[in-house]
């Protein structure tokens, strides 16, 4: 069996923003200790959620270092360190590294794509050069890549690859990707409308943009699976349902952003090509938030 990152739900962070775009990093410390005070079990910086794809070389560094200090080992820390290009992936990895992070996300490559024998190359590439425990990140709908369950199998041995966030969408998938890595391979939920599905099919957690308005709630439901209390997971899958839809209304981080800046966690800025969110979309997630007393 892999060395477990985590068990339960990690925050897929946003990087808060201040009016003129740049990094708030007062907000977010203050966001980083909400999250541990709220119990969650990890959490990931500089991911899709952070708007890492608009971070230059210098902010992505001073985030991750800001976020390991403040976190001070408290929870793991995960750094998102992927790229197209394997070798850049490699330098910002050995960065990360460099800096006490506890592990790695890596997206499969973008535009570029990969073969399949290509994914494993890159991933193997990264891995060994960092020698930290590193999740693969599938997201298809975003990468236009898509990694196959018996192309994580072949790197399941892997010292290093410990676990795949799955945010394919395709439970079929997910459950071929357990049959055939077992307890080889991690499985995270890559999303929050899917935690207990993925859960039931011996998944480790989730990588949540939920938990970052909600971090004790949407752990809890992880917890109360662990704990055989399947009802109790059940019922607050679809009590939080209606945000889950809300949160990805739009193009994450749009909402996402939104929703914490309503709750005192930056500005309600992200930047460009990505616009803030539309006004009627914006006020029915406020109002779910307003039902469930984030507001």
């Amino acid at each position: 069996m892999k060395n477990t990152l985590f068990r339960g739900a990690g925050t897929a962070l946003v990087t808060p923003m201040r009016e003129d775009g740049a990094v708030d990093f007062e907000a977010f410390g203050r966001l980083i200790d909400f999250q541990i005070a709220g119990g969650i079990s990890a959490l990931i910086v500089c991911g899709t959620t952070g708007e890492c794809s608009t971070l230059n070389d210098d902010e992505h560094k001073e985030v991750l270092e800001f976020a390991v200090g403040r976190v001070a080992g408290r929870v793991p820390v995960i750094a998102g360190t992927g790229s197209n290009d394997t070798a850049y992936a490699i330098q910002l990895s050995l960065h990360a590294k460099s800096l006490g992070v506890d592990g790695l996300l890596l997206v499969t490559p973008y535009y570029n794509k990969a073969t399949q024998k290509g994914l494993i190359a890159h991933f193997t590439a990264i891995a060994d050069a960092a020698e930290l425990p590193c999740i693969l990140y599938n997201v298809p709908g975003r990468t236009g890549c898509n990694l196959k369950p018996e192309t994580v199998a072949a790197m399941a041995d892997h010292p290093y690859i410990v676990a795949v966030k799955e945010a394919s969408g395709d439970l079929s998938q997910v459950a071929t990707l357990a049959q055939l890595c077992g307890d080889r391979i991690d499985i995270y939920s890559g999303n929050d409308d899917q935690i207990l599905p993925v859960l039931s099919l011996g998944g480790a957690g989730v990588i949540s943009v939920l938990s970052n308005p909600l971090p004790a709630e949407t752990d809890e439901m992880c917890q109360k699976f662990f704990r055989g209390d399947v009802e109790g997971a059940r019922e607050m899958q679809l009590k939080y349902l209606p945000l889950c839809h809300d949160l990805f209304c739009e193009v994450n981080p749009i909402p996402a952003k939104a929703a914490m800046a309503a709750m005192g966690y930056g500005a309600n800025v992200v930047r460009l090509p990505l616009t803030p969110m539309d006004e009627g979309n914006r006020e029915r997630m406020l109002g779910e938030m307003k039902k469930l007393g984030l507001l």
